[in-house]
């Protein structure tokens, strides 16, 4: 009721009286008030519109037009008086009555509380919030300087470095503190400038909350956008159903509705439009929502139909933006009159609202299935370099391993092709010596001793031979362990085949060990049989010699073959310790990469960590500036009180002074005795003068002390008038 009361008053102390008869007086009911009021006003637009028509007929039609048009101003601010004061009863009551008034249009000093009432914005808890949001530091701030010279640039209110620029700015940066989601858009500004024409800026800024809040502003300015686009979609089913042959021109030109359109939903054509027919547009938004611009839109495009259809792409855009905009600058009567003349279905829109969710929907379950795919492409194509690599790593270990095979056969052949020759010898010694007579051969000493030289050469190749093995056998364990811990299955199974044909080997020079045993043994023994007794001559001498001869030449044979292979095995150990080495270097160098990897990370974490305390740091030195300078600004009053005080104090001893100085002249006059007065007043002087001299010793310390300590943490922000206090104190000890 006191709200009721106040408003009472403003529109008693500012609306102009009425005399005519046409309103109703103020004693009957204010529904049935409202009534006559609206009668009357319908019946004034009628004769207004009728003096328009008929205005060239005689001067005696134009005199009594402006005279219904002052009555007719005069009647609505009563009328707009009345509703805002009975605005409960009139918004449930009278609905669709108000919705014609907003039409016809809210006078422009009621708009402010209108729109608050409209809103309902008027006792929001965020208002009390509004100094405290000033305080704090935006991350939008910079993007909101930038654009503010782009608001209104050719508006007084608006100009550069003026207030209005400074308390948009301070709404915006307050929205985009409590809504950090939306944060700050462009068009917002349009909007927020607006507001800010009509009412102060704590107002306007609650007025932007509920605007965002209720009216789907909010949805419209997200990072995302989704519900221009969901406009964008009604609009163009709108476009197609009603203005088909337009529809179709704009797609043969591939003109899509936002190029034209969006910003009068982001803006509600406060981009587009005069800033009259922009406001009235936006008193109809503040009742009706979003509606009226899909109705004063497709107007726009009735109107223009036909010289859009005439137009290209380019010459539509510069229709748009200069020649739509002059067609209104005789008012926004005309525009809005066909605006209700468009068809529009709510029920159509919630349809088309909810086939647009789904379409929507669908795109975004297609855009992270293929989000999906493309992870899992680029996936696989990292697995099929890998298995490249892997492949070519294997086929030159395959080729490796075969020309290592292939020198293994050609050795084995070899070795097979020796081991011939020599069983082919060791017959014919066995032939030799069948044939030879028993009793005691008699050989050569040179004979015996070439036997000697053989057997020792024999024990040479066994020792040589059981080294080998035994080196054999230790790379065999070596291999064995290296095979253990390889994980991969192929190169066990490989390795496992290797040990199996090394192992195959070991047998075979073995058994070779034991056949070149049993044939130095044999040797030994026709040596102790050749040398128990003298050699005879025998006419088989020559082929004996010849036989030995042969015999040796095998030999030599089998040694360089036996040379052969314990090269072709050192190569062969060579080339697999390569192989192991290069395995080595390979997982060496993935754990590297890893490593690496995760030190990137760790470094990418803390560079974070370190932005993130940079920022809470400068955010801490800021709340610390603030609250020294709260704290000087604390200590210059206390000064400034501590001065008035001594003032007074100065004052007082004046007037005990005067009061002295009066009796000294009355006992001289009346030769009383005074004394005893004058000394109680000399006493008081003295109490009083200690008295301010300690109060200015007090003043004088605690100034400096807090003087010293704000100065130190915020001396490059302090002004010049808060350090100049030392001689203010001088003069007030003074």
């Amino acid at each position: 009721m006191s709200q009721q009361d106040s408003l009472s008053f403003f529109l008693s102390s500012h609306l102009p009286p009425v005399a005519h008869s046409a309103s109703p007086p103020l004693s009957c009911d204010p529904h049935d008030s409202l009534l006559l009021l609206l009668e009357t006003d319908s019946k004034t637009l009628r004769s207004v519109n009728g003096s328009r028509r008929n205005s060239g007929s005689s001067l005696v039609s134009s005199s009594s037009a402006s005279s219904n048009l002052s009555h007719l101003e005069e009647d609505s601010w009563i009328l707009w008086g009345r509703i805002v004061n009975e605005w409960e009863d009139v918004r449930k009551k009278k609905e669709k009555q108000l919705k014609e008034l907003v039409r016809k249009g809210i006078p422009h000093h009621f708009r402010a509380i209108v729109w608050q009432l409209l809103c309902s914005a008027q006792n929001l808890a965020i208002k009390e919030q509004y100094s405290e949001l000033l305080k704090m530091t935006s991350p939008c701030e910079k993007l909101i300087r930038r654009d503010i010279a782009r608001t209104y640039p050719e508006h007084e209110f608006f100009k550069e470095d003026s207030l209005g620029q400074e308390v948009l700015f301070n709404v915006m940066k307050a929205y985009s503190l409590v809504d950090r989601e939306v944060g700050y858009c462009q068009g917002s500004a349009f909007i927020v400038g607006l507001l800010l024409m009509q009412m102060p800026e704590e107002e306007a800024f609650c007025v932007f909350v509920k605007l965002m809040q209720d009216y789907r502003l909010r949805e419209l300015f997200k990072p995302s956008m989704a519900e221009l686009g969901l406009c964008m979609y009604q609009f163009e089913y709108m476009i197609q159903e009603q203005l088909p042959e337009l529809h179709v021109h704009f797609q043969a030109q591939s003109f899509h509705t936002s190029m034209y359109a969006s910003s009068w939903f982001l803006t509600i054509f406060l981009t587009s439009f005069p800033l009259p027919v922009a406001t009235r547009i936006f008193d109809i938004f503040m009742c009706e929502g979003l509606e009226i611009v899909f109705r004063v839109g497709m107007a726009i495009l009735q109107m223009n139909q036909a010289e859009l259809m005439q137009l290209d792409m380019e010459g539509m855009l510069q229709h748009f933006q200069k020649v739509i905009p002059h067609q209104l600058d005789s008012g926004p009567d005309k525009v809005i009159q066909a605006a209700y003349q468009v068809k529009y279905n709510a029920k159509k829109m919630k349809k088309l609202e909810k086939e647009y969710t789904t379409i929507k929907t669908k795109e975004m379950e297609e855009q992270v299935e293929i989000k999906r795919l493309r992870t899992e492409n680029r996936l696989l194509k990292q697995r099929i370099d890998t298995l490249e690599k892997g492949q070519v790593t294997r086929a030159q270990e395959a080729e490796e391993n075969y020309l290592v095979k292939r020198e293994l056969a050609t050795v084995k052949q070899h070795n097979e092709e020796t081991s011939a020759l020599l069983e082919q010898a060791q017959n014919n010694i066995r032939q030799l010596q069948q044939q030879q007579p028993f009793g005691n051969p008699r050989y050569s000493e040179e004979f015996i001793l070439q036997l000697e030289r053989e057997l020792v050469q024999a024990r040479l190749q066994e020792a040589e031979s059981q080294c080998a093995l035994k080196e054999m056998q230790d790379k065999i364990l070596d291999m064995e362990k290296r095979n253990s811990s390889l994980p991969d299955e192929n190169n066990v199974v490989r390795l496992r085949e290797e040990l199996i044909g090394v192992k195959l080997r070991e047998a075979e020079a073995l058994t070779g060990l034991k056949e070149l045993r049993q044939q130095v043994r044999d040797l030994e023994e026709h040596w102790q049989v050749n040398t128990s007794g003298r050699w005879k001559d025998s006419p088989r001498k020559n082929a004996a010699s010849e036989l030995q001869d042969e015999l040796m030449s095998v030999r030599l044979r089998e040694a360089e073959a036996q040379a052969e292979l314990r090269e072709i095995r050192q190569r062969m150990l060579e080339l697999e310790t390569q192989n192991q080495i290069h395995n080595n270097q390979l997982r060496r160098a993935e754990l590297e990469a890893r490593n690496l990897q995760e030190r990137l990370q760790v470094l990418t974490n803390q560079n974070k960590m370190l932005h993130a305390e940079l920022q809470e740091t400068k955010r801490k030195q800021a709340e610390i500036e603030c609250k020294n300078k709260e704290e000087v600004m604390a200590v210059r009053l206390r000064e400034a009180d501590n001065i008035a005080a001594m003032a007074e104090l100065q004052q007082q001893i004046s007037e005990l002074e005067i009061q002295k100085e009066e009796g000294k002249v009355q006992g001289q006059l009346n030769n009383t005795d005074s004394s005893q007065y004058i000394r109680d007043l000399k006493d008081q002087i003295t109490d009083l003068k200690h008295e301010v001299m300690s109060m200015c010793f007090f003043l004088s310390v605690n100034y400096a002390l807090c003087v010293g300590s704000s100065c130190t943490s915020v001396c490059p922000h302090t002004p010049r008038h808060t350090l100049s206090a030392t001689p203010i104190r001088s003069q007030v000890l003074l």
